[in-house]
């Protein structure tokens, strides 16, 4: 009992110097950071136009050791590194930028615009704090290439283009990010998060992020005179009824405990005061966590399209038709098991109320690709939270609103919000494989 005890004694020391050491380091690094960061905010790209933003996170990867394998999956990054026997893990952070005109008032703001890679020039900015997730991403490289007696195995840090687009996972696992490279046992990532304090690490356990789903209704109709009605069959009315029905999917149709979003984010039709269309054309985003779900809803969205228009006394060949954008962002899923070990770990070094568990939300993230592989592999990605402590303090007293992500006044307070997340990412690494 002794020695259990002393053992337990010994153990909870060198935890709280393990702790102590690498919120110092990681604090101490920034240093070192700093230039990168503000150099990737002043220079974003945009989804699989990331040339630039490759190159440079290609040449920080060199310089820690690895061997880096470029343009995967387009304009991605791949790093590997081997230090002897045990799991394989792979840490991911996403690339691109928005094309969103930056309003934030910092000296490093971006002034870029950029032709897309449809030849379209547009503003650039890092509003979704991807910056954030490649700095922390380096800066926990560092941690580990600084530890490397403590930890055994496989190292792969991934850069993925187009995340926003939702095309970069799935880029990188169809140009064989699984085969031309060690396959992990884990893949962790992170997200800065616009409406947590820095400081703070959230994290959800199962679903995480929601499928995201792109639908587009083009409804029929008969133009004709706006003083004529009778003589056409108007498709705005028709339309409006099928945008007024389709909330019943989730009102009458979704189980309560479960989750779901239909939102009709853009109505077009008609050109002129006293004209009768012919066509509307509706803009859907549906959001859902499990596939059966989606699955309801999209088919829901056909049936009460079809039925509308047959209720106007459409003919078959005037059908509504609609499209669904392929490829979809599938919902995340942490792995229950790693979401809850990972969790642990980051509580010994930031404690214990520094980390907590999250409700999951209905932004979509291709985070989830990695797990959606026939291997099944298990995932976990985790929120860090990037608002100065006193400007959270006052948005909770109802004194100031928190920009979300995406908004163009969007500023993580960077250095204690990437600290944290090497801080967090750093221990969750070295506990799946430490020695």
């Amino acid at each position: 009992m002794i020695r259990t005890a002393l053992a337990a004694s010994a153990l909870a020391l060198f935890a709280s110097a393990t702790a102590q050491d690498l919120k110092a380091d990681a604090a101490a690094d920034w240093k070192n950071l700093k230039p990168l960061y503000e150099h990737l905010h002043a220079n974003p790209e945009l989804s699989f136009m990331e040339v630039e933003t490759a190159k440079r996170m290609a040449k920080e990867l060199r310089k820690l050791g690895f061997k880096v394998t470029e343009k995967v999956g387009k304009t991605g990054v791949v790093g590997v590194i081997e230090n002897g026997e045990g799991p394989t893990i792979m840490v991911r952070a996403d690339m691109d930028g928005l094309p969103v005109v930056e309003d934030t008032g910092l000296p490093y703001a971006s002034k870029k615009t950029q032709a897309n890679r449809y030849g379209d020039v547009q503003p650039t900015m890092h509003a979704c704090g991807h910056d954030v997730h490649m700095t922390a991403l380096i800066g926990t490289l560092r941690q580990l290439m600084d530890r490397k007696e403590d930890w055994s195995g496989t190292l792969v840090a991934i850069l993925q283009p187009a995340e926003e687009i939702g095309e970069g996972a799935k880029a990188m696992i169809d140009d064989g990010l699984y085969e031309r490279f060690p396959k992990p046992d884990f893949v962790l990532g992170l997200h800065d998060a616009a409406q947590m304090p820095v400081g703070m690490v959230g994290y959800a356990s199962g679903w995480a992020l929601a499928n995201v789903d792109s639908v587009d209704l083009y409804v029929k109709g008969v133009g004709g005179h706006g003083a004529y009605p009778h003589t056409a069959k108007d498709p705005i009315v028709i339309a409006s009824q099928i945008v007024n029905s389709l909330q019943t999917l989730v009102s009458r149709e979704t189980n309560p405990l479960d989750s779901a979003v239909v939102t009709v984010g853009a109505f077009n039709a008609g050109f002129k005061h006293n004209i009768i269309s012919d066509e509307a054309h509706l803009q859907l985003t549906v959001r859902s966590y499990s596939d059966e779900t989606r699955d309801r809803l999209l088919k829901g969205i056909e049936r009460i399209a079809k039925a509308q228009a047959m209720a106007a006394g459409l003919p078959e060949e005037l059908m509504p038709r609609m499209t669904i954008a392929d490829p979809y962002t599938p919902a995340t899923y942490n792995d229950p098991d790693l979401s809850v070990r990972a969790a642990n770990a980051m509580r010994e070094i930031l404690g214990e109320q520094a980390v907590m568990e999250t409700p999951p939300v209905m932004g979509g993230e291709d985070f989830s690709q990695y797990g959606r592989t026939e291997d099944d592999i298990p995932t976990m990605i985790f929120w860090v939270g990037a608002v100065d402590e006193e400007v959270f303090a006052a948005s909770q007293r109802g004194e100031v609103e928190l920009p979300s992500l995406h908004s163009p006044f969007f500023a993580p307070d960077a250095e204690p919000a990437i600290v944290t997340g090497v801080t967090a990412m750093t221990a969750a690494v070295l506990d799946l494989m430490g020695e």
